[in-house]
């Protein structure tokens, strides 16, 4: 308890809560991004609650996963060494991370590229994904990530409670942003596209750490943030040619 308090009257301890709250927030992005395509492959009806039962239990394995922040710490040892760079736990872990993503990320994209006219997809893009699977999937990437963020949280602070508020608060976000993020990508069709490339950056982005090439994450988020502004553009400038259009030819 004594502990506690100290670190409540510590104004160092509250600056490092409020930069790993940030940025935790801001890496839960990526999560984030693939939770609403993936859950908007479900039916209307079970998207909402998959959603929650995903980033719930997703929140309950970060947690778990600082409970055991030593071992975490300990998987950035490196096991072997090939092509010059010594492979760690964590290594392995994110270029099978990125793997998947740059996996799933390539298949929505054939599945929207492959698209037929009638609303049906061809080959294997029209199998119907389940709540379970998609539960699944949301865990098997949160791991990932997980992993990426309690080691770079290490690096901030030494502080366990301040990493168990900031996971909190950013699954927190998370939760309250899926549901609009969800319904906004869908009401925008040209949104699905910006964000699997997204996606197929950040995998890619995964492959390199995990081969030891550092990319600073600020040139990651520039960019998409660059993209999404110029997406935004586009629909501003769609939606006031639609408006134009309608009022030449009222009904």
């Amino acid at each position: 308890m004594d502990y506690l308090v100290a670190l409540l009257a510590d104004p160092a301890a509250w600056a490092a809560l409020a930069t790993l709250v940030v940025m935790e927030v801001v890496l839960g992005i990526d999560n984030l991004i693939f939770i609403s395509i993936l859950t908007n492959k479900l039916p209307p009806e079970h998207r909402a609650r998959t959603q929650r039962i995903g980033i719930a239990l997703a929140l309950v394995m970060r947690l778990g996963l600082l409970g055991t922040v030593a071992l975490i710490v300990r998987l950035t040892t490196p096991i072997f060494e090939a092509f010059g760079h010594g492979f760690s736990w964590r290594d392995l872990i994110l270029i099978a991370g990125g793997a998947f993503l740059v996996w799933k990320a390539t298949t929505e994209i054939r599945h929207h590229v492959t698209h037929d006219a009638d609303g049906h997809a061809t080959g294997d893009a029209g199998k119907r994904l389940t709540p379970l699977s998609a539960i699944g999937q949301i865990l098997l990437l949160d791991l990932v990530f997980s992993i990426d963020s309690i080691v770079t949280a290490v690096g901030m602070t030494e502080h366990i409670p301040i990493m168990f508020v900031a996971v909190i608060a950013a699954v927190a976000v998370m939760l309250f942003a899926a549901g609009p993020l969800s319904r906004f990508i869908e009401r925008n069709p040209t949104i699905v596209m910006l964000a699997l490339g997204f996606l197929l950056v950040i995998g890619m982005t995964l492959i390199a750490e995990g081969f030891g090439s550092h990319v600073p994450k600020g040139y990651i988020y520039a960019a998409m943030a660059f993209s999404a502004l110029v997406e935004g553009l586009n629909m501003l400038a769609r939606r006031a040619k639609g408006r134009a259009a309608a009022a030449r030819h009222p009904h």
